[in-house]
């Protein structure tokens, strides 16, 4: 497991796992611009996509990923200094709404037009301001324990998790001690 940095100033990083060519972060944004991919995915979770967003057209389920998928990358890549990642990062659980040691936590589009974003991106809250992403999802049912695919991604931030407690890493200064080690 590698860690990417992917803000200049360190605030914000992605895993790239074993035998990934890419960090999930970059991997997600390419899957969600892919319309090949997409196609595929609203197919195969074409119930959930009619009963609970009530949208019938893959081709506009698509468009709207699309769409929201670009504005999320924008979002994140253009991380200035001075903005506050608390306010893009939610903790995971509906339940929670203090972050709290190695937190798990989710990043959202934006509400389109026609419907909430389904598009998530997960990660581990460091400390204040500081998150490792650790991968994301089209989520289009209430829980994550719902579809294989999203407890994948809860099964990916755990493990990110676990990997981090066992290297010693608790918090910011133990990731950067870690990083600098490597």
């Amino acid at each position: 497991m590698n860690f990417d940095k992917i803000t200049e100033d360190g605030r914000l990083w992605a895993v790239r796992y074993d035998g990934e060519l890419d960090n999930e972060l970059f991997r997600l944004f390419e899957q969600w611009n892919d319309v090949v991919w997409l196609r595929k995915f609203f197919k195969e979770n074409w119930q959930d996509l009619t009963s609970y967003f009530k949208i019938t057209d893959i081709n506009q389920a698509i468009t709207d990923t699309i769409d929201d998928s670009e504005i999320l990358e924008g979002v994140i890549m253009d991380i200035s200094p001075d903005a506050n990642l608390e306010e893009l990062f939610r903790p995971l659980s509906n339940n929670s709404s203090v972050a709290d040691f190695l937190d798990k936590m989710k990043a959202r589009g934006s509400r389109t037009n026609r419907h909430a974003s389904w598009l998530r991106i997960y990660a581990i809250r460091l400390s204040e301001g500081i998150y490792i992403i650790t991968g994301g999802a089209i989520k289009l049912t209430e829980k994550m324990q719902d579809r294989p695919h999203t407890m994948i991604e809860l099964e990916k931030i755990e493990k990110v998790r676990r990997f981090l407690i066992a290297e010693g890493i608790v918090d910011n200064e133990g990731f950067i001690d870690y990083i600098s080690e490597l």
